[in-house]
């Protein structure tokens, strides 16, 4: 029987790096483990292929980089020098962005936001993505007549979508706020729509968009001028190397928690799915990691996508020929395959049942967003001296918590061969929001530090994010 494995997907740079070993050495020696690296030049070129693959549909677009995926300097850094914008959604946030230089005009604000955030952004001439009446009534009320506020409003929608949002202004509650922006243009202006959508079906967003247009037609029936739809982010990542193998675990996860075969699991955990007897249904918790569909391939079908109400043309064609902008606030696009995180492993032992457990010193909520599960093998990467042994071998992966939930794994992970102390771990494509959503410095252990890992000359050059400079020297 072949073993359950789950491969993870690298990015060239990324392998040629961890198969340099003296540069994996090197950051290891220099600033200790456990520790995030991140590569800014795979950001980079994950970049260039949304932005191609907008410029084929000769579509006037946008990119706004979602800063919330990760809290790293050196990478909103690299979207400044790359001509993009950030979507910031909170104060900090927004001044992260004004630190390294990212101008008003370049920045936009989104997700819920209380009194605070608004005042601070009031009259900045940043763009605010007005989630909510009462935001809007506020803004108003902030607004200088010398200095209008940009706003766009997001909707909440589709209509008929996949589930509800707790996010935008419902449909019936639109045609007053267009109303409410027309008695106030003096103060408020419409620079266009968003919405926001908890799934990443095409045909939902092609129904969002058709919404939005109508909306943007109601809009000009009151006097307004609006010129933007704001498709927001969702663009999916690819986290397997091997579609296949993927499949196969997943196969073999369910028949063990059917009570058929080895157990796969740790303690009482399902990953989401739903048991009743020798009956296993429903959909996991890690569902993300099966995706095989890139962001660009999203975003080509997106904009190849026929609009129904506008006698079947492609959605680009329907926005070039009503002179509308497209933006977009990529957040995991851009961090795809940007970001691992290396771990060093600490002790080896057996629990009560036989079943071996390895332990490394990260806990599981600095190296995982929220409940999901970590669906990839980590690496392993023999530390000095160390002796492999016969493998492979199955393992559970944990934390270094006391806390019988800090368990990096609970689904049964097989490596090459049986860890020892000082050997390392390497969590693949942790870069969005796996290394900052749900840290904590529980037990007071300090949050990894975060380095920015560029090549250049041949080789590979390691500092902290704080310190990273643009290939220019603008930092």
């Amino acid at each position: 029987m072949t073993t359950p494995q789950l491969p993870a997907l690298l990015h060239p740079l990324v392998r040629a790096f961890l198969d340099d070993r003296r540069s994996v050495a090197d950051a290891v020696n220099r600033y200790g483990t456990p520790c995030h690296l991140l590569f800014p030049q795979v950001y980079l070129d994950n970049l260039r292929r949304l932005r191609s693959t907008a410029a084929r549909h000769h579509l006037e677009t946008r990119i706004f980089y979602a800063h919330k995926v990760n809290h790293s300097r050196a990478l909103l850094a690299t979207a400044h020098h790359a001509g993009i914008g950030v979507d910031t959604s909170s104060a900090p946030e927004l001044a992260a962005a004004r630190g390294v230089g990212v101008s008003a005009d370049d920045i936009e604000v989104t997700g819920p936001k209380g009194r605070r955030l608004l005042r601070e952004i009031a009259g900045t001439g940043v763009t605010v993505n007005v989630d909510n009446p009462w935001e809007l009534g506020e803004l108003i009320a902030l607004a200088d007549p010398a200095a209008p506020i940009q706003v766009l409003l997001r909707l909440s929608g589709p209509a008929g979508g996949s589930s509800v949002s707790r996010f935008g202004i419902a449909p019936a509650d639109v045609p007053a706020q267009l109303r409410f922006l027309a008695q106030h243009r003096d103060r408020i202006t419409l620079r266009g729509f968003a919405f926001h959508l908890d799934s990443g079906e095409i045909a939902d967003r092609v129904r969002a968009v058709g919404d939005t247009l109508a909306w943007i037609e109601s809009a000009y029936a009151v006097g307004l001028a609006p010129t933007i739809v704001d498709i927001g982010g969702g663009l999916r990542q690819v986290f397997t190397a091997d579609a296949d193998r993927f499949d196969h675990y997943t196969l073999a996860l369910r028949e063990s928690l059917a009570g058929r075969g080895e157990p796969m699991s740790w303690g009482t955990n399902t990953f989401g799915y739903h048991r009743a007897g020798n009956r296993v249904s429903g959909i996991p918790v890690f569902h993300k990691y099966a995706n095989t569909t890139t962001a660009t391939t999203m975003l080509d079908e997106l904009l190849s996508a026929p609009l129904p109400a506008h006698g079947g043309r492609p959605l680009a064609q329907v926005l070039r020929d009503n002179l509308l902008q497209l933006w977009c606030e990529p957040g995991k696009a851009l961090l795809d395959h940007a970001g691992i995180t290396v771990a060093a492993v600490e002790f080896v032992k057996s629990a009560a049942d036989g079943t071996i457990l390895v332990t490394v010193d990260i806990s599981r909520d600095t190296v995982t967003p929220a409940d999901q599960e970590m669906m990839l093998d980590p690496i392993l990467l023999p530390g000095p001296g160390a002796s492999r042994g016969d493998g492979p071998v199955g393992v559970y992966i944990c934390g270094h918590l006391c806390l019988e939930r800090d368990l990096i794994s609970n689904h049964k992970v097989w490596l090459p061969y049986l860890p020892e102390p000082g050997d390392l771990l390497v969590f693949a494509n942790t870069g969005a929001y796996h290394m900052d959503l749900s840290a904590a410095r529980a037990a007071m252990h300090p949050l990894p530090p975060k380095l920015a890992v560029d090549y250049h000359d041949d080789r590979f050059r390691i500092c902290p994010d704080a310190e990273y400079t643009t290939p220019t020297g603008r930092s």
